[in-house]
C-alpha cells in the first residue's frame, strides 16, 4: 500500500465556532500531517505523530508554511452557466429568460455538455472546491456528461438533471413522464458509480406543473436517500408568481412541502423572503437554506438574514454557494467574503473561523456528506486544499501586519482567490497541479 504524508499547518474543524477564541471547535497544528492511503485519510495531527505511524516508506510532501484544510465544498452551482457568468441587467426570472434557458438549450449537443463540464470541473478545482452539489440542464446527456467528468476525476459530486415542462423555451422543456423515466435511468446508471450522488431536480415550483411535481414526489418516495435540489424564495416576483400558479397553497415552500419534497437532504436555493411560517417549515423537516451571496447581490434578489436564521428559537440548517452563473465567482473564499458583508449590512458579524467552518465541514453536514468529506478526520476522503498566504505581493506586504490564524484566515477570504490555492487533492491525488501540467 502506497502513503503519502502531506506535511503543512493543518486546521480542521469539529463543530460550529462560537466566537472568535473559540478554540475547542477546531483542531489546528503549527507543524502537522495528514497520512493518505487509497484515497483516505488514515491519519491526521501534529507531524511528529503522524509521520510516526507513515512508517519509512512514505511519501512526504512538505507544502510548509501553508495551510492545509478540507476540500471547499460547493452547495448550489449550475453547470450550463459557465458561460453566461456576467451577462448584464435583468433581475431573476428575465436573467432566466433572457440568458439561462437560451443557453441550457445548447446541452441537447453531448459533446458541448462534456466540454463545458470538464471546464467546469477544471474551474471547481483551480479554486479549492472538491465537492459540489450542481444543476445540470434538462437533457439527460447534460448529466450524463456531468457524472463522466466528476467520474474520470474520482469526485464527489451531488448533481441531477433539471425537471421543467412549463414556463421557460420549448427547447428546455420535457414532460412529466420523460422527466421521471430520464430521472430513474439517471439514478441507476450514476448513483453510486465512482463518488457521484444523484439529487432529484425539478427546478423550481414556476417551471414544474402539478403532473410533474407529482413525478418528482414518486422518485422522493422511490429512493429516499437521494438528495433533493431546487430553489425556494429567491425573488419577490418568482413567489408572486408560484402563488399564481399554485393558488391553493399557504405560500411558496408549502407547495413542496405538499408534494413530499421536504426533508434532511432537500437543498433549498437562496431562501431570502421567507415568512416565520415557511422557517419553521425547513427548521421542523430539517431541509437545507442555500445562501448564495454573490447571486443574490448581482441579481438585486435581498439579503440573506445568516445569523437570525441560526439563532431563532427553530433554527435552520445552512449552506453556502457560489451559484454560478447568477452568482459572479467560482472561488468559495470569494463567497465567504460577500458572505461576510451580506451579513455585516444586517448589523451582524461572521468570524473567520464560522466562515471556514461553513465552507468545510459545515456545508459537508448540509449536505449529510460530513461522514466522507469536510474534515481530516481519519477514514475520510482525502480531499484537502493547499492554502498559500503569502500568494501575491498584497499578500506577502499585508502579511506583515498578521499575528494570529484568525487574521491570516480572515484575509485569505477577504482578498484571496484561485491564486493563493496552491495545490488541490481529490481522493489523495494532486489535482491542480495536474491540471495545470495538462493545460500548459
Amino acid at each position: 500500500m502506497t502513503t503519502t504524508l502531506l506535511r503543512g499547518r493543518t486546521l480542521s474543524f469539529l463543530r460550529w465556532p462560537e466566537s472568535i477564541d473559540d478554540r475547542a471547535a477546531y483542531v489546528y497544528d503549527e507543524d502537522g500531517a495528514v497520512l493518505v492511503a487509497n484515497g483516505k485519510i488514515v491519519a491526521s495531527g501534529s507531524y511528529t505523530e503522524v509521520s510516526a505511524r507513515a512508517g519509512s516508506g512514505a511519501r512526504v510532501i512538505d507544502h510548509r508554511p501553508h495551510l492545509l484544510l478540507p476540500g471547499f465544498i460547493d452547495a448550489h452551482v449550475h453547470m450550463p452557466q459557465m458561460q453566461i457568468i456576467a451577462s448584464y441587467g435583468a433581475e431573476l426570472l428575465d436573467w432566466l429568460n433572457t440568458y439561462t434557458f437560451p443557453e441550457e438549450s445548447k446541452f441537447e449537443n453531448a459533446q458541448h455538455g462534456r466540454r463545458i463540464s470538464r471546464l467546469f470541473l477544471d474551474e471547481m478545482i483551480r479554486n479549492g472546491t472538491t465537492t459540489v452539489a450542481a444543476y445540470c440542464s434538462v437533457h439527460k446527456q447534460s448529466a450524463e456528461a456531468f457524472f463522466a467528468e466528476a467520474y474520470d476525476r474520482d469526485m464527489l459530486v451531488i448533481a441531477g438533471k433539471v425537471m421543467m415542462d412549463r414556463n421557460a423555451l420549448e427547447a428546455v422543456h420535457d414532460t412529466p413522464q420523460s422527466s421521471y423515466d430520464d430521472t430513474k435511468a439517471l439514478i441507476s446508471a450514476w448513483h453510486g458509480k465512482g463518488r457521484g450522488l444523484y439529487a432529484i431536480t425539478p427546478r423550481f415550483a414556476i417551471t414544474s406543473t402539478p403532473e410533474q411535481m407529482e413525478m418528482a414526489q414518486a422518485l422522493a418516495r422511490e429512493h429516499p436517500d437521494l438528495h433533493i435540489q431546487t430553489h425556494l424564495s429567491e425573488n419577490h416576483a418568482e413567489i408572486s408568481f408560484t402563488q399564481e400558479l399554485y393558488p391553493w397553497s399557504k405560500d411558496y415552500t408549502h407547495v413542496y412541502e405538499h408534494y413530499g419534497l421536504m426533508g434532511q437532504k432537500t437543498l433549498l436555493g437562496h431562501c431570502i423572503h421567507l415568512s416565520e411560517r415557511e422557517a419553521d417549515a425547513l427548521s421542523d423537516t430539517g431541509a437545507v437554506a442555500v445562501f448564495c451571496p454573490t447571486s443574490n447581490l448581482f441579481l438585486g434578489s435581498g439579503l440573506f438574514d445568516y445569523q437570525r436564521y441560526r439563532s431563532r428559537e427553530k433554527p435552520l440548517r445552512i449552506a453556502t454557494a457560489t451559484d454560478v452563473g447568477g452568482g459572479t465567482n467560482y472561488s468559495m473564499l470569494r463567497t465567504m467574503d460577500e458572505a461576510y458583508k451580506v451579513i455585516a449590512l444586517q448589523g451582524e458579524k461572521l468570524n473567520p473561523f464560522q466562515s471556514f467552518w461553513q465552507i468545510t465541514r459545515g456545508n459537508a453536514e448540509a449536505l449529510s456528506v460530513v461522514d466522507r468529506v469536510g474534515t481530516l478526520e481519519a477514514g475520510s476522503d482525502a480531499d484537502i486544499v493547499v492554502l498559500d498566504s503569502q500568494a501575491t505581493p498584497l499578500l506577502q506586504v499585508r502579511s506583515e501586519r498578521i499575528n494570529s490564524l484568525a487574521e491570516e484566515l480572515f484575509l485569505l477570504q477577504t482578498v484571496g482567490d484561485d491564486r493563493v490555492v496552491r495545490e488541490v487533492y481529490v481522493a489523495g491525488k494532486p489535482a491542480k497541479s495536474d491540471l495545470m501540467v495538462a493545460n500548459s
